[in-house]
């Protein structure tokens, strides 16, 4: 089993099953005692800012602030450094606890021994 497990997800409402999808893999890895880092990129960017994953809303999923409460509590949570950009999203209006990064972050993570890496 991967040490360390790293997921993107590039989804968010507009495609709710990706979305929910990636979160779930992410809140069950970390329930498990797998390190799990979840990076934010594209639409899902919207999911750190405060409020966002309480409109998300997807039949038989499990609520989405519920899955990345469990995600930060147990691991990393980055919103990417261009999709915070492009929305206009800086680091004092995210999630407590919610870092903002770039592509050599995401690299060095998925480049490290023992790391395993998913998108969705």
């Amino acid at each position: 089993m991967a040490k360390k497990l790293v997921i993107k997800v590039t989804a968010g409402a507009d495609a709710p099953e990706r979305c929910s999808q990636a979160f779930t893999v992410a809140a069950v890895a970390a329930a498990s005692g797998v390190e799990i880092s979840l990076w934010l990129t594209g639409e899902s960017a919207w999911f750190a800012l405060p409020g966002r994953a309480a409109e998300f809303e997807l039949p038989h999923a499990a609520p989405l602030p519920d899955l990345l409460a469990s995600i930060q509590a147990a691991g990393q949570v980055t919103l990417c450094t261009q999709c915070a950009a492009r929305r206009d999203i800086g680091e004092k209006d995210v999630l407590e606890g919610v870092r903002i990064a770039g592509a050599q972050v995401f690299v060095s993570e998925i480049m490290a021994d023992g790391a395993q890496a998913l998108v969705y």
